[in-house]
């Protein structure tokens, strides 16, 4: 191959990541000491399936600018960039991530650290975006608040991140809690679960941001599938899900 070859190759490279985007994601997905190897590999093939999701694929190529930018943190006493910043902008691009989301290790922790992996977030991984984005997403699942007793309030790391023009949603999976703890109150049958109060309270922010729950980790792939999207098309969430008249 001729050099003249090799740079137009390598040319086509570099204009193909930094072509703009409609949105860039990162899916941050708890492995703290509550989630076993079962819930694990739900929450796993919940993201693989749904990036193998005709409608999910849809969403991701019916932008104006034909693909997103999709990243990945698994997160408990410490968050892991696991899957760097990638570009999906086709069935084939779409289908090699769920591959990558599929055979990520098990990597586990004691703590459910929320606020060190946003601060890693706004320190690490946004800045390395590849390209322009339309919309900066941070997409945070797990089943407990954070119970870490970081060195800073996990309100001012995530209203930093919406100050550098990013919105956080969450995905809250609600777990039965029979019991008041420190930290969550006990759930009352029929009303909201203290869960998905919290992440409303305590995680998302943002333009159009908004909370959708999972009823425990067997409906995770139900949950992260619609939020997908939601997300990647830029709609508007259900009433349900999101919050109105929220200032931050």
């Amino acid at each position: 191959m001729s050099a003249g070859a090799i740079l137009a190759g390598a040319f086509s490279l570099w204009a193909q990541e930094g072509a703009p985007a409609d949105t860039a994601l990162v899916v941050s997905v708890d492995v703290s000491n509550s989630v076993d190897d079962s819930r694990y590999k739900l929450q796993m093939e919940g993201i693989a399936k749904a990036l193998e999701d005709p409608g999910v694929i849809e969403a991701i190529t019916g932008g104006s600018a034909g693909g997103i930018l999709f990243s990945m943190v698994t997160w408990a006493d410490t968050p892991t960039f696991v899957i760097p910043w990638i570009r999906i902008a086709n069935k084939a691009d779409a289908l090699a991530a769920a591959k990558r989301v599929r055979a990520l290790p098990h990597q586990g922790g004691e703590f459910t650290c929320m606020t060190r992996m946003l601060r890693s977030v706004n320190d690490k991984i946004v800045p390395q975006i590849p390209a322009k984005a339309a919309r900066i997403l941070v997409d945070v699942s797990g089943d407990g608040p954070d119970n870490c007793n970081a060195e800073e309030s996990i309100e001012s790391v995530r209203n930093e991140l919406v100050a550098n023009g990013v919105t956080v949603n969450g995905l809250p999976i609600l777990l039965d809690t029979p019991e008041s703890s420190a930290l969550l109150p006990k759930a009352v049958p029929g009303g909201k679960h203290p869960l998905e109060e919290w992440y409303r309270a305590n995680v998302m922010a943002g333009p159009g941001s908004f909370v959708l729950p999972a009823q425990g980790y067997g409906d995770f792939e139900r949950a992260i599938r619609q939020k997908f999207v939601i997300e990647v098309s830029g709609a508007q969430p259900p009433a349900p899900y999101r919050v109105t008249n929220v200032d931050r």
